[in-house]
């Protein structure tokens, strides 16, 4: 096939940006995007997790989908006949109790007021299975696509539920939205057998080719990927003119230190993303010639702070919807025997009660994944739980940071040193001590920081510093909080899992509800 390949003029105009460009333009397209919302329908607080009514009157939080509505609604007002697309990359589910309540219904009604133009399918749309996606579908306005997923198996999704892909006609023209989800879904979440994973490029390729055939000129890749990915679907798929991603939470930004430029252009094909959690919105701008070549590509991301007012409306709805989230806060998910230890200064300096069922959880969770060690950070245990009833309140009071479980491959070595961090600052009361699981470690807090460590056991046997292992442990030590910055890089890193509080409120109601706190000398001080 061929199909509108940029000269290399063309191509510096993507990355510089024109105004003369756009002045010439045949065509110009105006796409709004997120990506990543996980569920957070209310504000989020500088660490996307929850914010409190009275941080968000101070102006201290961010985002929320009444914040979204008014940026959103007032693009469209600014670019009042021009052609704009709204698009969304996937991940609606999952991320805090408003999914974990409503189940997608809540998300649903918000895509529909705020007034999407496609979205696509994310892995955490298959987090409670295929059924769950076919309910969502029925009840958004909103076109849901992704091109690589082959449905032909399934007697509960279909293409009146999940598209290949999406021609708009906007301002004269057709606008093709192609879409894929990373085959890795089998693994990240639960899509079923019958849900078949077709190579993301093969699948691109082949709807595009369609697309092509039947004369559309301007094709947009709406991904759920991750930017590594979508780096090489531009190199690999023809006829793309600009990829819309999700995924990896990328931040993309022109102003912010250390974000990727946005967009940003690998093989004269833009690419953008727009964070996560509801924080920004994107707005690409392209300039199509006559031809249907993109001759510019310009924008940015916009970060919804406090200077974006919520829309009154959907405030009001969303506090409405969380009157029964309180009451979950309320709702008993189990007993403790005894007093389970969660307090600061005992579970920064050595194993805790509150450690071990954390961890314990984070390891029951994925182990039928090949994970074999679990580390958790004892700065993210906030409290401790007394004997007697456990609500879920008292869980999120000990996670209150909306963490994901994390995973991912790392040496002995690598673990090591990982260890050698978590004790480096003892005498600090840092939050960065190792509370662990399906491991044993001993260190002598008088040594130097970088040689504490000694007598680490994984299953029974010592460490093998040139072995590989899976651990898990959350997103925020695998992103290199708390000095982990040995697991920025890690192989095979998945930081999107289900919710650390979930993780252990459903593995102390796996256990019959009642638990027994312990320790076992799995860290000891020499």
């Amino acid at each position: 096939m061929m199909h509108r390949f940029l000269t290399a003029t063309a191509a510096l105009a993507l990355t510089a940006g024109s105004a003369a460009a756009d002045a010439h333009a045949a065509y110009t397209l105006h796409i709004l995007h997120i990506n990543d919302l996980h569920s957070r329908i209310e504000p989020v607080s500088k660490y996307d997790g929850t914010c409190s009514a009275e941080d968000d009157a101070a102006g201290e939080c961010f985002g929320g989908v009444a914040r979204i509505k008014t940026f959103i609604d007032g693009k469209r007002a600014e670019l009042e006949g021009e052609n704009v697309l709204v698009l969304d990359a996937g991940d609606q589910f999952q991320g805090s109790l408003m999914y974990t309540t409503y189940k997608g219904d809540v998300e649903a009604e918000m895509m529909n007021a705020i007034g999407f133009d496609a979205m696509a399918v994310g892995n955490h749309e298959f987090d409670d299975g295929p059924e769950q996606l076919a309910e969502f579908a029925g009840e958004v306005d909103v076109p849901i696509i992704s091109g690589n997923l082959d449905l032909s198996q399934s007697n509960v999704l279909g293409e009146e539920q999940v598209g290949d892909h999406l021609i708009v006609d906007l301002g004269g023209a057709r606008v093709g939205i192609v879409s894929a989800l990373a085959t890795d879904t089998v693994e990240t979440s639960s899509p079923g057998p019958n849900i078949i994973f077709q190579d993301e490029i093969d699948a691109l390729q082949a709807d595009v080719d369609t697309l092509t055939e039947m004369g559309v000129d301007k094709i947009i890749a709406l991904t759920h990927v991750g930017l590594p990915a979508d780096r090489r679907i531009a190199e690999a798929v023809t006829g793309l003119d600009a990829i819309v991603g999700g995924h990896s939470h990328t931040r993309f930004s022109n102003t912010e230190e250390g974000a990727e430029a946005y967009p940003t252009t690998v093989n004269g094909v833009p690419i953008v993303q727009a964070y996560a959690y509801s924080k920004y919105v994107g707005h690409l701008t392209l300039a199509f010639d006559e031809e249907g070549n993109v001759i510019d590509a310009s924008g940015d991301t916009t970060l919804l702070d406090a200077s974006v007012e919520a829309d009154a409306a959907i405030s009001a709805r969303v506090a409405e919807l969380a009157g029964p989230i309180e009451e979950l806060k309320s709702t008993v998910i189990g007993e403790a025997a005894d007093f389970i230890e969660g307090d600061r200064t005992v579970c920064r300096a050595q194993e805790c009660a509150m450690g071990n069922l954390v961890a314990d959880a984070m390891l029951d969770r994925v182990a039928d994944q090949g994970i074999a060690i679990a580390i958790a950070n004892g700065g993210g245990l906030r409290a401790s739980i007394d004997a007697g009833e456990i609500t879920m309140g008292e869980v999120l009071t000990v996670l209150p940071f909306q963490n994901t479980l994390a995973t991912f491959t790392a040496t002995g070595e690598t673990i090591l040193a990982a260890l050698e961090n978590g004790v480096s600052q003892i005498e600090e009361g840092a939050g960065r001590f190792p509370q662990v699981a399906g491991m044993s470690f001993a260190f002598d807090a008088s040594a130097e920081p970088g040689s504490r460590v000694s007598d680490v056991m994984v299953g029974g046997e010592p460490i093998d510093p040139a072995a590989t292992y899976g651990v898990v442990t959350n997103n925020y030590v695998r992103n290199g909080g708390d000095g982990y910055a040995m697991f920025e890089a890690a192989a095979d890193a998945y930081d999107f899992g289900p919710g650390l509080e979930v993780v252990v409120a459903d593995y102390i109601a796996a256990l019959g509800g009642t638990y027994t706190p312990y320790t076992d000398g799995r860290i000891t001080v020499n």
